[in-house]
């Protein structure tokens, strides 16, 4: 028995190196501008909006490969002309990015949640999708999952978007830029409502976003280390051998099982509103991506 202890617990001690898994905010994350639109009410952070600022709260650390997430509560009422952004980015002009991208609208009408991913510096794969629920009524959980096989953005642990490595076709992708996770929120009247047709009505402000339960378990990079000139350490230091095992790299996690293939499906079918492989007049030749996804 003792012995199968200490293996179970050799097992589990490789699993967890150098992960970091917490919810408090102020153990992960810290105000990134305009601290006086931030605030902290016991266990939740508000984010406020009004004609003079936005505001917005970034990581201390930076990561590569495993899963954030964020509970979060929309802006009520009238919203629109704002975005409440959630997000990891690498840094510089060839940086790596995923991001939620949360577009107020006029009251009663459902908000739309629009998905990117920059590779190498080069984003316009945006998709965007109705949310089946009123994200303005309670929290919801978002999270991103990111290994060197996919990336996968997910609602309420439900998948609404993949983008899976696709190297061996001669397409770039994103893994080898250790990344922070930010969120905040802004005007962007010029374009997230109806395409800038409906503009931010100030006399409602402030419009605040509010958050909780903060989740990041993900392999840790030391800050000052996470540029390009160390990241082939920091790939292999983040991804398993023979000494060590992670959660992330486990064969079950190289894509999505059967369940999550039909909720992604579903999602695709009856939320989608915009997705840039069909956008035929922004692409008339069809993103190379596009064409082998199978999703």
């Amino acid at each position: 028995m003792s012995k199968m202890s200490s293996l179970l617990g050799f097992f589990v001690g490789l699993v967890l190196v150098g992960v970091v898994a917490s919810s408090k905010f102020e153990e992960l994350y810290q105000p990134a501008w305009a601290f006086d639109h931030f605030i902290h009410d016991g266990e939740l952070i508000k984010l406020k909006l009004d004609n003079y600022s936005g505001a917005g709260f970034g990581s201390k650390s930076k990561y590569m490969f495993g899963k954030v997430s964020i509970q979060l509560k929309l802006v009520e009422g009238d919203s629109a002309g704002t975005v409440t952004a959630f997000y990891m980015s690498s840094e510089g002009p060839n940086h790596n990015e995923f991001d939620f991208e949360f577009l107020g609208n006029t009251t009663g009408e459902p908000y739309s949640v629009q998905t990117n991913v920059y590779v190498n510096g080069v984003g316009n794969r945006e998709q965007r999708l109705d949310l089946w629920f009123d994200p303005t009524k309670d929290f919801h959980t978002y999270s991103i999952f990111w290994n060197q096989r996919q990336v996968v953005f997910l609602v309420d642990e439900t998948p609404i978007r993949v983008h899976t490595n696709l190297e061996h076709k001669g397409i770039p992708f994103p893994k080898d830029q250790a990344m922070g996770v930010y969120s905040s929120i802004w005007n962007a009247d010029d374009w997230a409502t109806q395409g800038g047709r409906v503009k931010t009505d100030w006399s409602h402000a402030p419009f605040v976003a509010t958050y909780k339960d903060f989740t990041i378990d993900a392999c840790e990079c030391p800050v000052g280390v996470s540029s390009s000139s160390v990241a082939p350490e920091n790939a292999k230091r983040c991804s398993s051998s023979e000494d060590k095992k992670y959660w992330w790299d486990e064969p079950t996690m190289s894509e999505l099982n059967v369940h999550q293939s039909h909720q992604l499906m579903w999602v695709r079918a009856n939320h989608m509103v915009y997705d840039y492989c069909t956008d035929t007049a922004r692409f008339p030749v069809t993103p190379a991506e596009c064409v082998h996804h199978r999703h």
